[in-house]
């Protein structure tokens, strides 16, 4: 198990240190016009289908690219809202209280914290983003799944975001968020894939509160 802490402390600290600060959506070199329309239609659908989610509960579970996996449940509030409780064993915890996404350690005893807006999830989770206007469709060869790649080419070192949906008739927006992959600058690949998720149910704030490890300072 220490082995899986280990490697959890990585890819969790990659995966939200990577900044999704993605700029506007410029047409693909070798788009067609009617492909292009195509693709900014499927944007809007998943757009749609992110605003759509008020509140979410589903089953994750977090791979690297080693095959090392760890589950676990995920709670999602909107705006902003979020909280990977992992599985017994795991002595951490990542939240997001709607300004920033903190990773709690509690073998270690120490917190890191990012704004959510320079975290990967900040296309789930910060209000303020359009993935319509940074994202980019890519081809699944499969029309019930839609793919959308974040990445800001001009900041590499911020890593790649791709977010996968299924269609389904019953989710927001006709979209349900499968799972998603988070590459790193090191090409360091996290996986986080979603089963059971149930919409619109009621979630507390005190859901995305969490003790502080840390020891107390004496004054």
């Amino acid at each position: 198990m220490n082995h899986t802490v280990n490697t959890l402390r990585t890819l969790a600290g990659a995966a939200a240190a990577a900044a999704l600060c993605v700029p506007a959506l410029a047409p693909v070199p070798g788009f067609s016009a009617p492909a292009y329309a195509q693709s900014q239609d499927s944007l809007g659908q998943v757009v749609e289908a992110l605003r759509g989610i008020s509140t979410l509960k589903a089953d994750f579970t977090q791979t690297d690219r080693s095959g090392q996996t760890v589950s676990g449940e995920l709670t999602l509030k909107r705006p902003g809202r979020i909280r990977f409780q992992y599985q017994k064993g795991v002595p951490m915890l990542i939240v997001g209280d709607g300004k920033s996404l903190t990773l709690i350690d509690y073998e270690v005893r120490q917190v890191q914290r990012w704004p959510i807006s320079n975290s990967p999830l900040g296309a789930l989770l910060d209000p303020r983003r359009d993935v319509a206007k940074f994202g980019t469709i890519k081809p699944t060869g499969n029309p019930d799944v839609v793919s959308v790649e974040v990445r800001d080419r001009s900041h590499p070192e911020y890593g790649v975001i791709t977010l996968i949906f299924l269609r389904k008739a019953s989710a927001p927006g006709g979209l349900e968020l499968s799972h998603w992959v988070t590459l790193d600058s090191q090409n360091k690949r996290t996986t986080v894939k979603l089963s059971n998720q149930r919409y619109g149910m009621p979630v507390s704030d005190a859901e995305f509160r969490w003790t502080d490890p840390r020891p107390r300072t004496r004054r």
